[in-house]
């Protein structure tokens, strides 16, 4: 079996490029993070999984990973620009509350919602952390990359070589961004510290050389980033609006500390946006959907993970409750052919399911360990996998060959188990965990408990079975009024659903 070459998308050089660590057999990958004043939306969450399944194909490959998602609990703006309030400090006065209670109770909502889209554990450092070392690196910058204003301490985009090149759009759509601040150089230059306005007093403010403020929010991605993983490192990922403004001002400020061109990453990869027939999703309209808004409607997360996975990464997705409907349907026979290879080799299952904690290489399911339980006959779908897979992640052919591995006749119980459990490690279904009653999620505005209508539908198959149609028929209407759909003749067999 041979290994096919991963290789990825490098939007800084817009193209496909072999993945070639700096450091042999490690991975070193940075995700920007969500700012915690609000919410996610599942148009933010698609980056989460994006990055996750990145994440797994490299351990997948056999590397040993180390990933960062930062939490952006300071610095970022209204917008792009350099003028504005804080989220933080505007979230903390909408809802009445200190802007550090803000940050802690949307992070863990944001974990929270990691862990029902089964994306596996990063580390989670916060910008509040590195403050100090943000200003040490403002002081290193300062005297051949900044200057100051009476608003702040500023990046002089100029002085750096080729400013804006991941971006490829600076003086339109990047520029077009930015807000005018009085005094500075040019339009693209960015707040390295901002100052807390005269007659202000900010929730987080920090003294620094420049006056008592907060860090700009470029600054932190490239501070953590160097922090952790060292300077250069492997890959950073984001969501593609982060390749205008912000990835831009991370590779200006990359290159003015470590005095060099290079921009602090090898691989930069962005996924695309999420869509709706209103245009992307976005937080600023306030009319946006959560992971639990998902749920309220009677949707499993990992049908929206599914649903992400369908479409390749640097593509748009349409979001449509059909669309959503359409991924929990094909999740349901994947869950129903996995519970039937459970319900015949228990002991084989049990003891395949890989620990996917933390986010390291775990043992038993990296590609060079699955030549051992796979007979050649075999091996032939799972390089078809690997082939997809390390062809810039493309999912949408990995789940095809899922369904493919699933659908299998005649072959040795202990070679199917292992071509699935290695599949999913990767795509990241937890197929192997997932029983099919945890995809019949109740309706937020149900009006009818499971156990109700499991008791209603045994007395239905009772009437049905006397042919009493009356009786079955009346209690199908009575289904109905309270928002249950009875599936007679469901090929899945799954009887009904809210």
């Amino acid at each position: 079996m041979s290994d096919a070459s991963l290789t990825l998308f490098n939007s800084l050089t817009r193209n496909l490029e072999p993945f070639e660590p700096i450091h042999p057999g490690e991975a070193r990958v940075y995700t920007c993070g969500p700012t915690v004043y609000n919410y996610q939306h599942v148009g933010n969450m698609r980056a989460y999984v994006f990055a996750d399944t990145l994440g797994r194909a490299l351990s997948w490959k056999g590397y040993a990973l180390t990933q960062v998602v930062n939490i952006t609990d300071v610095g970022h703006l209204t917008s792009d620009a350099d003028a504005g309030d804080d989220k933080m400090e505007k979230a903390a006065a909408r809802e009445g509350k200190s802007a550090w209670d803000i940050a802690r109770h949307y992070q863990e909502v944001f974990e929270a919602d990691l862990a029902r889209l089964n994306i596996r554990r990063p580390a989670h450092p916060r910008a509040t952390e590195y403050v100090e070392a943000m200003i040490a690196w403002g002081k290193a910058i300062e005297e051949k990359h900044c200057y100051l204003l009476d608003s702040g301490l500023y990046f002089d985009v100029s002085t750096v070589p080729d400013y804006g090149r991941l971006a490829r759009a600076v003086t339109d759509e990047g520029e077009g961004r930015i807000d005018t601040v009085e005094g500075k150089r040019n339009a693209a230059d960015f707040a390295i510290w901002r100052k807390t306005p005269p007659g202000e007093n900010r929730q987080m403010e920090w003294d620094s050389p420049w006056g008592r403020g907060a860090p700009g929010w470029h600054l932190e991605c490239s501070v953590m980033s160097a922090e952790l993983l060292g300077h250069p490192f492997d890959i950073h990922t984001g969501g593609i609006d982060h390749r205008e403004i912000h990835h831009p001002n991370e590779i200006a400020q990359n290159q003015a500390h470590n005095c060099s061109a290079d921009s602090g990453a090898h691989i930069w990869m962005h996924n695309n946006f999420l869509v709706d027939r209103r245009g992307k999703m976005s937080k600023s309209s306030g009319d946006f959907l959560t992971l639990q808004a998902l749920v309220d409607r009677g949707y499993h997360p990992l049908a929206y993970r599914l649903m992400c996975l369908q479409a390749h990464y640097r593509s748009e997705l349409e979001f449509t409750w059909g669309g959503l409907e359409a991924a929990l349907t094909r999740l349901k026979r994947m869950v129903m052919a996995v519970e039937a290879l459970k319900s015949r080799h228990a002991e084989l299952v049990s003891a395949s399911t890989p620990n996917l904690e933390p986010w390291s290489r775990p043992d038993g399911w990296i590609l060079k360990q699955v030549r051992g339980d796979i007979g050649p006959a075999f091996l032939g779908l799972v390089e078809a996998f690997d082939g997809a897979i390390s062809n810039d992640l493309n999912t949408s052919i990995g789940l095809t060959l899922l369904e493919e591995g699933l659908g299998l006749k005649k072959i040795p119980p202990e070679q199917k188990v292992a071509i699935i459990r290695t599949m999913d490690a990767v795509l990241g279904l937890n197929l192997f965990t997932l029983e099919r009653t945890d995809l019949r999620i109740r309706p937020k505005d149900a009006q009818i408990t499971e156990d109700e209508i499991e008791a209603e539908l045994a007395r239905r198959k009772e009437a049905r079975a006397a042919k009493d149609f009356a009786t079955s028929d009346a209690i199908r209407d009575e289904f109905a009024a309270k928002g249950v759909e009875v599936m007679d003749g469901d090929p899945l067999g799954w009887e009904w659903k809210l």
